[in-house]
């Protein structure tokens, strides 16, 4: 494990930026970017303006390691370079951002009112790639929306792949999402927070996870695991909250801080200069490291 790496994720001020929109998001994220999906006939293209996008933020001024301690990658921005060096190098040498993978191929279908991920038959040879590329640590998201067996299921499925991400010296980004639209939503915070702390005492004493969980509806929710010494980081997604409503949650969650992805880019646009663009980007950097530091 990469100590500088380690120090910064663990110790550092600002934020986690989530990049990592996949096949599946890609267009949603294009067109509210002001690409529509006319602009491009096959993925090779889809993903090389999705990179265009990506770059454009990366390379911006604002984007720095000053405020934002780490950044998750898409499994094909983790494969092109950006200024003459591959992407997660980038991040690290030129802007001090720590770099991560996304590893998981979306979700399986509803059980038990949630949704595990599906089956990752190759990811040893993902994860081979992630540490030959430089990356720190990964992330993998599932989907909870009602309390009951569903909830065991994603987080036993989330440990146990965790567990293979360890052996290969990465640290997992643990992300079981929570719908922010649930009925039953402080049900299954409740018995998430429970079936959570189970896995985590059972952690090893050389292992430790990081945590991204959806923004609670009981303020200071997850303090035990912002103190557990088997957590190096609590993260919060903010899970399709407008970046105002995120931000307000979180800045009553001392401890935790924010990994964004549609709230970072709200905004953004190709029309805007690379002045407006900057501008635009540099308020959403500072708000949201802001609502991090509490």
């Amino acid at each position: 494990m990469d100590v500088g790496k380690y120090d910064k994720v663990r110790a550092g001020t600002g934020f986690i930026a989530a990049l990592d929109q996949s096949g599946g998001s890609t267009p949603k994220a294009l067109k509210l970017y002001g690409i529509n999906e006319d602009a491009y006939s096959s993925g090779e293209e889809m993903f090389a303006l999705v990179h265009k996008m990506r770059t454009r933020i990366i390379t911006s001024p604002s984007f720095d390691g000053d405020r934002i301690l780490g950044a998750i990658l898409f499994e094909d921005t983790m494969d092109r370079d950006i200024g003459g060096m591959p992407t997660g190098d980038y991040l690290w040498k030129v802007k001090d951002i720590v770099p991560f993978l996304k590893i998981d191929k979306g979700l399986a279908e509803e059980t038990h009112g949630a949704q595990v991920m599906k089956p990752l038959p190759d990811l040893d040879n993902l994860l081979e790639r992630a540490v030959s590329k430089h990356m720190f640590g990964t992330k993998m998201r599932s989907f909870i929306r009602l309390p009951g067996q569903g909830v065991d299921a994603v987080v036993a499925q989330q440990f146990a792949i965790a567990q293979q991400i360890l052996r290969f010296g990465l640290v997992p980004i643990v992300e079981p999402e929570v719908d922010i639209h649930s009925p039953r939503k402080i049900e299954v915070e409740d018995q998430l927070r429970v079936t959570l702390r189970k896995e985590l005492d059972q952690l090893k004493e050389d292992q430790a996870v990081i945590l991204k969980l959806t923004l609670p509806e009981t303020d200071d929710f997850y303090r035990e695991f912002v103190e557990h010494r088997r957590v190096i980081r609590v993260l919060a997604l903010s899970g399709g909250y407008s970046r105002a409503e995120a931000n307000a949650r979180l800045a009553r969650n001392p401890g935790m801080i924010a990994s964004f992805s549609r709230a970072l880019t709200e905004g953004l646009t190709l029309t805007q200069d690379d002045g407006e663009f900057d501008a635009v980007l540099a308020e959403t950097i500072g708000t949201i490291a802001e609502a991090s530091r509490t």
